[in-house]
């Protein structure tokens, strides 16, 4: 069958007319995006959320908030907006969190003045128009009795306030904490503290960081608390034996009482209220204030916590690097 001009001329027509129809409604259809922003995006723990993030999220929906943007030039080069964000300019606050939707808030490394620092962050995300907000606070915050719990409470109470939907991740201490004892531990073929037999279940900062990722990408995640924690735990008596078989030599506990351990801590250079903070912790630690067994971490991010026995030893070759 032979086609007329008139008749292909007419086809061509049609079927240009169809495809701009179909572009323009393809044109018209709007992708919803949601954009995360995370506090504190330069420390150990932001920059691990960060790249979680990253393997499931635009680099262009991402929002990394830090108090000096330069830090993460190499984030930006990667598409990750960065903003300015210091929690002593309230004025920095609420610009920074425009057009964010969901926010993790890492607690502030201040201790001491978290509460009027996260209380500013929650009035600005609220302002803001944020949507959903998530905070990295302490194991079992409402009964811990550790003094780091009480600034971790008023923070819980002042989301909770505020009508926004939350998440709550109430984080165990990392592994990689006790690895700063190790070496001097090695040497000394003693680790000291005041955690008796107090059992820690520990997990690696990456895990930490990777259930923060997946509170944050769930769009479906309901208002909740998470205790979480490490599927290991162990008592200082054990992480100090097997920071003797990594050196290959002898390494034991020492228990001491907390003021003695606290001086310990300042003849080691440390700042008076860390000493005293780290002392009083361990002590608490004695009585199971950083032990739980309800797995809730390894649920969230679908797979078994790093096993304590494999961070110590990675953390160990890194710091030695």
């Amino acid at each position: 069958m032979r086609w007329s001009f008139s008749k292909l001329t007419f086809l061509y027509v049609l079927l240009f007319r169809k495809l701009g129809a179909y572009l323009g409604f393809i044109n018209s259809v709007k992708v919803e995006t949601i954009m995360y922003a995370v506090t504190g995006a330069s420390g150990q723990l932001g920059r691990l959320v960060i790249d979680a993030l990253l393997r499931t999220a635009r680099p262009s929906d991402i929002v990394a908030l830090v108090r000096n943007p330069a830090k993460l030039s190499d984030l930006a080069a990667r598409g990750v907006v960065v903003r300015a964000f210091d929690y002593d300019a309230p004025d920095t606050l609420e610009p920074a969190l425009a057009g964010v939707d969901r926010l993790l808030l890492i607690s502030s490394s201040d201790v001491g003045s978290r509460e009027a620092q996260h209380g500013a962050v929650i009035s600005a995300a609220k302002t803001a128009g944020v949507g959903y907000i998530a905070y990295t606070s302490i194991l079992h915050a409402d009964a811990n009795p550790m003094n780091l719990a009480v600034e971790h409470r008023a923070t819980e109470a002042a989301i909770k306030a505020s009508g926004l939907p939350y998440a709550i991740l109430r984080n165990g201490w990392y592994t990689e904490n006790y690895v700063m004892s190790a070496a001097s531990a090695i040497k000394h073929g003693a680790l000291v503290g005041s955690a008796g037999d107090g059992r820690i279940s520990s997990a690696s900062r990456e895990d930490y960081a990777d259930a923060a990722a997946a509170v944050l990408v769930d769009q479906s995640a309901e208002t909740r608390v998470f205790e979480l924690a490490g599927d290991d735990a162990f008592t200082l008596a054990e992480f100090a034996a097997a920071i003797g078989e990594i050196a290959g030599r002898p390494v034991i506990y020492q228990n001491l009482p907390q003021d003695d351990y606290r001086r310990i801590l300042e003849g080691a250079g440390l700042p008076a209220a860390i000493a005293d903070m780290l002392a009083e912790s361990d002590s608490k630690a004695a009585n199971g204030s950083l032990f739980d067994e309800g797995r809730a971490l390894s649920a969230l991010i679908g797979r078994p916590t790093t096993p304590w026995r494999t961070t110590l030893p990675d953390a160990l070759k890194r710091k030695q690097g």
